[in-house]
C-alpha cells in the first residue's frame, strides 16, 4: 500500500508561492468528508505520483488517521512543470469506483511482419472495482494479432478479479491496418489539345472540300 503523510493547512489561499521549496499544497475530500487544506512533501508525492498514476489507492496518513484515497487532480506550474497542489477523492469503504485505468500493451503482433500496421485505439480502459482491487495499468498482450484486419476487443481483454469494464464490450483496443496499395496517378487529359486538333482536323478537311469544288469548276 503506498501511504503519504500529511498535515492539516492552517492557512488556506494561494498559498504556493509562500510555501518552502520542499513543500506541496493539497486537499482532500469525499462523499462523507469535508473538504480539508493539507501540506505534504513534494518529493514524496512526486514519488507516489509516478508510480500510483489516478488509479491507485493512495494512504493519507496525517497522525491521526489514515484515509484511502485516489489522486483525483495535480496542478502543474506551467513554466518548471512541477507539481504545485492536487485533490485527492476519499474512498469509502465497501464501495465500488469506477475510474479510467491505462493500457500497456506488451508484445510483438505477428500480423505486421505481414505488412499490416499496429494502431492502439485506446490507451485507457475505464473499470469499476472496490479501491483495494483497482489495477495500476492493465496489460494488453498484442501478440494474438496474427493476421491482417485482426483485432482485440474489450471483452478479449483479461482484466484481474474482481475488476469489470465499464466501456462497451465490442469497442476495439488495438486492431491490424492494411496499408493502402499506392495507385499510379494517370496524368491529367489536356482537353485543350485535343479542341485544337479536332478544330485543325476540320479545317483540313474543309480545305480539301474547297479544292475540290474549284477543281470541278474549271473542269
Amino acid at each position: 500500500m503506498l501511504t503519504l503523510k500529511v498535515e492539516e493547512r492552517k492557512v488556506i489561499g494561494k498559498t504556493s508561492a509562500r510555501l518552502p521549496a520542499n513543500q506541496m499544497a493539497a486537499v482532500y475530500y469525499g462523499h462523507k468528508e469535508k473538504s480539508t487544506p493539507i501540506l505534504l512533501n513534494l518529493a514524496e508525492f512526486k514519488k507516489i505520483f509516478k508510480e500510483a498514476g489516478e488509479s491507485t489507492v493512495v494512504t493519507l496518513n496525517n497522525g491521526e488517521k489514515k484515509l484511502e484515497a485516489l489522486i483525483h487532480e495535480v496542478d502543474f506550474d506551467p513554466v518548471k512543470g512541477e507539481p504545485r497542489h492536487a485533490d485527492f477523492y476519499i474512498l469509502e469503504k465497501g464501495k465500488k469506483v469506477t475510474v479510467s485505468v491505462p493500457v500497456h500493451f506488451e508484445g510483438e503482433a505477428p500480423a505486421v511482419k505481414l505488412g499490416g500496421i499496429l494502431v492502439k485505439v485506446m490507451h485507457e480502459i475505464e473499470v469499476e472495482a472496490e479501491p483495494s482491487k483497482l489495477p495500476h495499468a492493465i496489460t494488453v498482450d498484442v501478440s494474438t494479432l496474427t493476421e491482417m484486419d485482426s483485432k482485440i476487443s474489450i471483452k478479449d481483454v483479461k482484466l484481474p478479479e474482481g475488476v469489470v469494464a465499464t466501456d462497451e464490450e465490442e469497442e476495439t483496443v488495438a486492431l491490424i491496418a492494411v496499408p493502402k496499395e499506392e495507385v499510379e496517378e494517370e496524368a491529367p487529359v489536356d482537353l485543350s489539345t485535343i479542341e485544337v486538333e479536332k478544330k485543325g482536323k476540320k479545317e483540313e478537311e474543309g480545305e480539301a472540300a474547297a479544292e475540290s469544288d474549284t477543281k470541278d469548276a474549271k473542269e
